[in-house]
């Protein structure tokens, strides 16, 4: 199994920064979704700069805030610090999480758990699995194989789902796990999976236009 890298938060500042800042669309119903099954507990597995921690936290969740990155992770306290808001925080690594068993009653991995290789994916499932309540719901996305990146021939090969990326910025040197919809179906056999949809993103970059396709997956325990 490749080691575990975290993004290089340090180079994220500006406009780059306040898009990390924004909670995602699926975030404000996973608020609502899992307020109205009266779940308490929430995991920000992979936390970033800490949108999804401050988005559950004022809606009075009890929050814990995980990530690689130490950088993240302090970020990510000053942002709660200064939003009033109690935060359980934890560095670590996704492979084996810091968290009891059946402790958890929801949880939201988004671009993250595709950060290692086939082997590190499997880890992370069982670990998700592990610290899931009976009935606790995680929503996680996971890269596409129909995505450029996949396509690639700059970016090597680690196993026949991975591969590692080359570009400058915060990601450079990172392993990218990519799956489809049988792949998909085959890693969470374990779990109930209420939802797989697959979204493309368009966006543009020095003139030119590209595109990124993500799984985005529900899954109960």
């Amino acid at each position: 199994m490749i080691k575990s890298k975290e993004w290089n938060w340090n180079v994220v500042n500006g406009k780059f920064k306040d898009t990390w800042l924004e909670p995602s669309i699926e975030s404000y119903y996973l608020v609502n979704r899992w307020k109205n099954q009266n779940k308490k507990q929430f995991l920000d597995l992979g936390c970033g700069l800490g949108r999804h921690t401050i988005l559950f936290g004022k809606n009075e969740f009890d929050t814990y805030s995980f990530d690689l990155s130490k950088e993240a992770i302090e970020r990510t306290k000053e942002y709660a610090k200064n939003e009033g808001l109690k935060v359980e925080f934890k560095v670590g690594d996704m492979i084996e999480l810091p968290y009891d068993n059946d402790s958890m009653d929801c949880i939201l991995c988004r671009n993250v758990i595709s950060h290692t290789d086939t082997e590190g994916i499997k880890k992370i499932i069982n670990e998700i699995y592990r610290v899931l309540r009976k009935n606790g719901e995680c929503y996680l996305t996971l890269c596409s194989k129909d995505t450029y990146g996949f396509k690639r021939d700059d970016f090597p090969f680690i196993d026949k789902n991975t591969k590692i990326n080359m570009d400058d910025g915060p990601e450079k040197g990172i392993p990218h796990f990519y799956a489809d919809y049988d792949l998909i179906k085959e890693l969470f056999k374990i779990f109930k999976i209420e939802k797989i949809y697959q979204l493309e993103d368009f966006y543009e970059e020095n003139d030119k236009k590209y595109t990124s396709f993500h799984y985005h997956v529900l899954i109960v325990k």
